[in-house]
């Protein structure tokens, strides 16, 4: 069994691991908020669902109900009303596209550059985004179609520290956090915002 580390909760990682579903809508939620309360909302989520994220049952739900439950404090993002909408796009995907089963957007692709397509298509996943969880998939989870690499470029380099593909520990966690830091620091620094010379 694969074990993640993204929220360092035991009981949200493991539901992660186990629901292909749970995972995509934490990389959905992982914006604007930090990333340990992003992949958490999923076990929030189910439990406000009645114990079980179905793709086909989220698409049926009537929208201002979703952004209700998201809504419901505590707030399952800084934005519930447009992040329902988005998680109930994905699964409207999930479910007419691929069956239902999230784990089919990457099990059926036959290469890198088919799976780093079609996670681009999902919503609310730009190509930064979608690169990043190709590393996630290959690093962590072990799936990796040729050319996988290239497809996550530059976050499927090993040690690199860049993402939430590298999180494997707190202390990798917080290497993580601190090039985002360093990442931010240098783009405000270079569009002239305060610290700037």
């Amino acid at each position: 069994m694969t074990e993640l580390h993204l929220t360092q909760d035991p009981d949200a990682d493991r539901l992660l691991a186990e629901d292909h579903l749970a995972l995509l809508i934490g990389m959905v939620l992982d914006q604007q908020i930090p990333l340990e309360r992003a992949f958490r909302s999923p076990l929030d989520l189910r439990g406000r669902l009645g114990g079980v994220l179905d793709p086909g049952a989220i698409a049926a739900m009537d929208p201002d109900a979703l952004a209700s439950v998201f809504g419901a404090k505590p707030a399952l993002h800084r934005f519930p009303g447009s992040m329902a909408r988005r998680v109930q796009d994905l699964c409207r995907l999930v479910a007419s596209e691929f069956g239902g089963d999230a784990a089919a957007i990457w099990t059926t692709a036959p290469d890198g550059a088919t799976l780093l397509a079609r996670v681009k298509a999902l919503p609310g996943f730009g190509e930064q985004k979608a690169r990043i969880f190709v590393a996630l998939l290959g690093k962590q989870l072990g799936i990796r179609p040729d050319g996988w690499e290239a497809a996550s470029a530059p976050f499927g380099e090993d040690g690199t520290y860049q993402s939430i593909a590298d999180i494997d520990s707190p202390e990798s966690l917080a290497k993580v956090r601190h090039y985002k830091q360093q990442m931010k620091a240098a783009a405000k620094a270079s569009t002239g915002g305060p610290g700037a010379r």
